[in-house]
């Protein structure tokens, strides 16, 4: 087996609200969008009438999908990073300094962005439903 990744896929409740956040603000473009239904796919994803709606969006070398499912699941607790199981999204950008000046005021950030002692600057910010997203720039 040799696997390449396809995709990173987040789960999310407002499928527009979560689309425009990626494209409008963090400039992900749409790459496509679709419905999947049908009784292989809710056996697939083991969920019982499962039927969802999906946008790819450009993350380079891999998509990035968001999905919105019917019937929607409960809801998670609000993620941290140190949770065993915490799971976020890596995005690099050219020039973290700018990319944070342009930030919209209502996009939560963890902090201004910081330089590791590694020397990559990173800036962890939340899209709209609460999901950690660390922007870089190595």
């Amino acid at each position: 087996m040799d696997p390449t990744a396809h995709h990173y896929a987040i789960t999310v409740s407002d499928l527009d609200r979560m689309v425009t956040f990626y494209r409008d603000v963090l400039g992900l473009d749409v790459l496509a969008e679709f419905t999947v239904g049908g009784e292989a796919f809710a056996t697939g994803v083991d969920v019982p009438g499962a039927s969802a709606e999906f946008v790819h969006l450009d993350g380079g070398d891999a998509r990035m999908e968001l999905v919105e499912y019917g019937p929607e699941g409960d809801r998670r607790p609000r993620p941290s990073l140190n949770e065993p199981g915490a799971t976020h999204l890596g995005l690099e950008v050219d020039d973290l300094d700018s990319v944070y000046a342009e930030l919209p005021d209502s996009v939560d950030t963890l902090s201004e962005p910081q330089t590791t002692e590694s020397g990559t600057r990173i800036l962890f910010v939340r899209d709209p439903e609460g999901n950690l997203v660390e922007l870089l720039e190595t």
